[in-house]
């Protein structure tokens, strides 16, 4: 319940920072709202390690709070025993949460990506009005008298985004169809009009025009989110620029190892309230004394992670990690 709870207000704020989109580029609410529903799965990763800390605190804050912990101790239970529901979940969570990272997330990011860039730039966005003026970018404006489909006829071009050389084109047939290289427009049956440093004019039966609409830097980004994981692990070894090196590595590290903070939240939670829970008057601390002690083991995992800058640091990194699992789960076994 949490982890919806949590989720939904994500979303939401997701979806506000998107509105800016929205009205920009006049997309339809169901395409908004189904682009948006793509980031989910990436938020629930990165939300999964909290959610499973604050139920386990909530739950057995609870118990202790209601003498429930003294009661089972007395029975003969030991800690590790009270904690073990609390880390079987933390287990089946962390296998879900590596499925999600590494098959799920990358085939939502890379679709995300790719929706965004079509519905900002495809053949989806360019909805030309009848007689109206369209303005694709700044500085180029379309006019079409009729609109079929992708099909105009009665077609008025200006381009005045090279000002030194603007483009004025007429032509009775035209066509809008995505390329390699983008979108572009076919016309037929035309005259075209430059204006540089000579005026010069001439007709066409057909005139190829790529429109350039697109935002080519952000496409140029390197985004490892939307990389698959195969992927990215052959990236590492083809050695890639240092920079993308380390955002590789950043990301192996998120996708292989973090899922694991699942299961060493939930030892190191109930591991600090089950061992104050018969402290009597120290015990009030323990909860805050855990979420201290979460907020430092995850800011050391994000650090960490961030700073890697080889294989052999990624295998370090991992070997902590199991040692400090170990460390929680001994101090828990010990009476």
């Amino acid at each position: 319940m949490l982890l919806l709870v949590l989720t939904g207000l994500a979303w939401m704020v997701q979806i506000m920072t998107m509105m800016k989109f929205l009205l920009s580029y006049g997309i339809e609410l169901t395409s908004f709202l189904g682009l948006t529903i793509l980031m989910v799965p990436f938020i629930i990763s990165i939300i999964v390690p909290f959610v499973t800390f604050i139920a386990i605190i909530f739950v057995y804050n609870k118990l202790i709070s209601d003498n429930e912990i003294t009661v089972m101790a007395a029975a003969g239970l030991s800690p590790y025993q009270i904690a073990k529901p609390a880390l079987i979940i933390a287990a089946i969570l962390t296998v879900l949460h590596l499925i999600l990272n590494l098959w799920i997330v990358p085939i939502t990011q890379a679709k995300f990506y790719n929706t965004q860039w079509n519905l900002r730039y495809g053949l989806a966005h360019m909805k030309l009005q009848e007689s109206a003026f369209t303005q694709l970018a700044n500085g180029l404006v379309v006019y079409v008298d009729k609109v079929s489909g992708h099909d105009l006829s009665q077609v008025m071009l200006s381009d005045m985004r090279d000002e030194s050389a603007p483009i004025t084109i007429f032509a009775e047939k035209g066509k809008l169809v995505s390329t390699t290289r983008g979108l572009s427009i076919v016309m037929s049956n035309g005259a075209l009009q430059t204006n540089g440093s000579t005026m010069t004019t001439g007709t066409f039966e057909s005139f190829d025009m790529d429109l350039n609409v697109a935002d080519k830097e952000g496409e140029s980004v390197f985004k490892v989110r939307r990389i698959p994981t195969y992927n990215l692990i052959s990236t590492v070894l083809d050695s890639p620029s240092e920079k993308q090196h380390k955002m590789v590595l950043a990301e192996l590290c998120t996708r292989f190892l973090g899922p694991f903070m699942n299961i060493i939240l939930a030892a190191l939670c109930a591991t600090i309230l089950l061992k104050t829970s018969l402290l009597r008057r120290r015990a009030s601390f323990a909860p805050a004394f855990a979420v201290a002690a979460m907020a430092v083991a995850m800011s050391l995992f994000m650090s960490a992670s961030n700073i890697i800058g080889s294989i052999t640091g990624l295998g370090l990194l991992a070997l902590s990690l199991f040692i400090v699992l170990c460390g929680i789960l001994f101090v828990l076994l010990k009476k």
